[in-house]
């Protein structure tokens, strides 16, 4: 399994951007998929999770601008970030928990990070 994420990029205090992730592979099945961060000297953080029916959950710092969702059918989740502070600035990671086929035609559970992608939000 693979996840692709995209969407990132420069932007001012109060712009937005929409970062997506896609999860390829033979997947038979995505449970939860979520989006974390980390900015330069520090641990790695949960933005927002959704689960496969769509309950969603925010960092406290993100609750109310940020808003996590998904397409079952693309294998894709989304992040659209609005009011995006300075303090937003980090690569954004994406996350999800899939049950796929691996090459002894094995159903394998796993957890599975994309390559992460640049948020820079100037003041």
């Amino acid at each position: 399994v693979q996840l692709q994420a995209s969407g990132g990029g420069l932007v001012q205090a109060g712009g937005s951007l929409r970062l997506s992730c896609v999860a390829s592979g033979r997947i038979s099945r995505i449970d939860d998929m979520g989006w974390y961060r980390q900015a330069p000297g520090k641990q790695r953080e949960l933005v927002a999770d959704i689960t496969s029916s769509g309950s969603t959950n925010y960092a406290h710092f993100v609750r109310g601008r940020f808003t996590i969702s998904r397409d079952n059918a693309k294998n894709t989740v989304y992040l659209q970030m609005n009011n995006l502070k300075p303090e937003d600035t980090a690569v954004y990671y994406c996350n999800a928990q899939t049950l796929a086929l691996n090459y002894n035609e094995e159903y394998v559970a796993a957890r599975t990070w994309g390559q992460g992608t640049q948020v820079t939000v100037s003041s």
